[in-house]
């Protein structure tokens, strides 16, 4: 039982050092939750995501990643093409005063339901980080476990991911009276232009240099 539970805390801790970082995933994330849309499907998406590679990681994926080199490399480019795109997105949202009303402590103009899913499921997914860190890393140190310690490593992952997406998209709701001002809104989307468009340089110049 010891073991099982240092196998739980070493996976919690581990989850947690991944996932809890400035990054385009939990950028939108936090912007859902001050927004107050769709907060529950986007947290959720996100954590069925982690979990899943979190699962496939700790059950031995990773060696088919190794076995395949040009797969990091699609990722990372189609990650940073549309992480371009969607900090151009960001900075064009700054500059139209319409779409950065907030009336009664509301956000802005609400976006549809399909838009935040895929909008979700592209950063989640074309994110190479999240491959090399959550499948390869991740899997790799769960390598060490065998049998019932291995899924409580991957079980204290997958709690950290729950923990970290629920409590950052609803967590995000104590800020709303801040972010009621249009200011504020324009602000947001500034930051999350400039965190996106950050990582998709880091995406490129990485991809050069390899």
């Amino acid at each position: 039982m010891v073991t099982y539970t240092l196998a739980a805390l070493e996976g919690l801790g581990l989850g947690a050092s991944l996932i809890i970082a400035i990054g385009a995933q939990n950028a939108y994330v936090l912007r859902q939750g001050l927004r107050r849309e769709h907060v529950f499907a986007v947290a959720s998406l996100c954590f069925v995501i982690d979990g899943g590679l979190i699962a496939l990681g700790a059950g031995g994926f990773a060696s088919l990643l190794r076995a395949f080199p040009s797969l990091p490399d699609i990722a990372a480019w189609g990650g940073a093409a549309f992480l371009i795109a969607y900090s151009l997105k960001s900075f064009h949202a700054a500059l139209k005063p319409g779409r950065l009303t907030a009336e009664d402590g509301a956000a802005p103009a609400s976006t549809g339901l399909r838009t935040a899913v895929m909008t979700t499921l592209a950063l989640s997914l074309l994110n190479p980080h999240v491959y090399l860190d959550t499948v390869i890393l991740l899997g790799g140190i769960a390598a060490q476990y065998a049998g019932w310690e291995r899924l409580a490593f991957a079980v204290g992952a997958v709690t950290a991911s729950g923990l970290w997406f629920y409590g950052l998209g609803f967590g995000a709701k104590r800020l709303a009276p801040f972010f009621a001002r249009p200011l504020s809104w324009r602000l947001l989307d500034v930051f999350v232009g400039c965190v996106m468009a950050a990582i998709a340089a880091g995406l490129i110049i990485g991809q050069l240099r390899s």
